[in-house]
């Protein structure tokens, strides 16, 4: 069960009683809590009180340094310090602070495996919601990139990728030199960078045409039902990874409904828009809640979605019975099937994957605090190799495709891409979609003319049912 109540403010003179703390599991000195986005009060858009704010937490990263290898914030942060005049933070221009938030991608990785100081220590820091609060006043002051704003729109971008499918995937595939190079110009993607292709037809209509048989000889059979929230990735772009869930569920007896009301509005988190996200999960929670009172799960299909159901709605809307609700009801993909396999049982028929699987565990299926789903799923499938990757992709989402930041996302993607080559592994897979794509990059990149063993990076969901020997690939 999950406890959906957080910090109402960051006020750090006074605690809440227990029963309204968050508790995550994966910290450092203790479990961290976490506040909730105090986004209403006018204090958090001062700009004066959210400067000295960022200068009471730089100062204190300063003399602790652990984050140093994770994204690029901290160096950035530390470089500014140490190639500054007094080699400490009063050496660092104010206005400077606004490089440091730029490298952010709101991984949350140092708040939850890295910071020793985060609630219920008395500093109380949560580095990733205060860059989200600096970008939020900067978006309020300034307004948001066109082209970024555009971007943001997922539901309207992909039902125009679907639409026009074909010349989507011709313009955006990243040996199309000329078309490449005139994005980087004009919407600052860099040429260089995988861009997701789209799907000829939204998941929602591949899964009214194809339908799904359950098995009923499954264990689960008749004790579970679940929605598929289809997410605008799996629903626009990648229809075989909600195809591999369904057949998988359906194999394990699981009834299933796809539903796709919305965006959860995590790109629109990532520039700031904290209002747009909060209209998402009233929006999006109004659609879903009614699955739930006929006793149905909600299954988010990729990491980022499901952590915003889970934990980012009920940081940005606290308190709110009806997000509160969903968030309860709301499972990541691995999470669910694993769930299913302790709970209930899984039905039989899963073989070997031949030559081992090397699977990266995405930041925000980390942050979900719910342990490595993804490996546990995966190490399901018998005589089967699986190697575990814990370094960052390098992509954040739209951040690393960026022309200024798509170097940056090699870099630190590297160390990941060489660990699965060095895996040696037949396949590689990440939750997370895009992640997935960028590893894959880098790795061909990193192998040069030694192509790497696997062609493509999956979803673990597609490996499980490419285990089964249900479901099928379309492009």
């Amino acid at each position: 069960m999950r406890v959906p109540f957080f910090f109402p403010s960051y006020d750090t003179s006074r605690y809440p009683p227990a029963a309204e703390l968050y508790i995550m599991r994966e910290g450092s000195l203790e479990a961290p809590i976490r506040h909730a986005l105090d986004w209403q009060n006018p204090w958090f858009w001062d700009e004066k009180a959210l400067e000295k704010e960022m200068e009471r937490v730089f100062d204190i990263c300063h003399g602790c340094r652990r984050c140093f290898n994770l994204c690029d914030s901290f160096p950035r942060l530390f470089d500014l310090i140490d190639n500054g005049p007094t080699g400490e933070l009063d050496g660092v221009k104010k206005e400077d602070y606004a490089q440091v938030e730029e490298a952010c991608t709101l991984c949350d990785m140092c708040f939850m495996t890295k910071c020793p100081y985060v609630p219920p220590h008395e500093w109380a820091l949560d580095f990733p919601h205060l860059m989200l609060r600096h970008r939020a006043v900067q978006a309020r002051k300034n307004g948001v990139d066109f082209v970024a704003r555009q971007l943001a729109d997922t539901d309207r971008m992909g039902r125009l990728g679907t639409f026009a499918a074909t010349a989507a995937n011709w313009t955006t595939d990243e040996h199309n030199t000329t078309m490449r190079k005139s994005m980087e110009k004009f919407a600052d993607i860099h040429h260089g960078a995988r861009l997701p292709r789209y799907a000829g037809e939204t998941f929602e209509i591949r899964a009214r045409r194809e339908g799904a048989e359950l098995n009923e000889a499954a264990p689960a059979f008749g004790k579970r039902k679940a929605v598929l929230y289809a997410t605008c990735f799996v629903n626009f772009n990648n229809t075989d990874i909600g195809a591999a869930a369904r057949a998988v569920l359906a194999k394990n007896g699981v009834e299933t409904e796809v539903v796709h009301p919305a965006c959860c509005g995590m790109p629109k988190l990532e520039l700031g828009d904290i209002e747009s996200v909060a209209a998402a999960a009233h929006n999006v929670s109004a659609a879903l809640l009614p699955w739930v009172d006929k006793g149905y799960d909600i299954v988010a299909l990729t990491p980022s979605c499901a952590l915003m159901l889970k934990f980012e709605w009920p940081l940005i809307c606290p308190k709110d019975p009806d997000i509160e609700r969903l968030s309860n009801a709301t499972f990541d993909l691995s999470e669910y099937v694993v769930d299913i396999a302790k709970t209930n049982g899984l039905a039989p028929g899963l073989e070997p994957l031949e030559g081992g699987v090397s699977v990266h565990l995405a930041c925000h299926a980390r942050a979900q605090n719910m342990g490595a789903k993804a490996a546990e799923m995966l190490r399901l499938i018998p005589k089967t190799r699986v190697a575990v990757i814990e370094r960052c992709s390098g992509h954040g989402g739209i951040w690393g495709a960026r022309t200024e930041n798509f170097e940056t996302a090699v870099k630190v993607g590297k160390p990941a891409a060489q660990t699965a080559l060095k895996n040696d592994t037949s396949f590689v897979a990440s939750e997370c979609p895009l992640a997935a794509d960028h590893l894959m990059q880098v790795m061909e990149m990193t192998a040069g003319e030694q192509k790497p063993k696997p062609s493509r990076a999956d979803h673990p969901i597609e490996l499980l049912a490419r285990a089964y020997g249900v479901g099928r690939q379309e492009s």
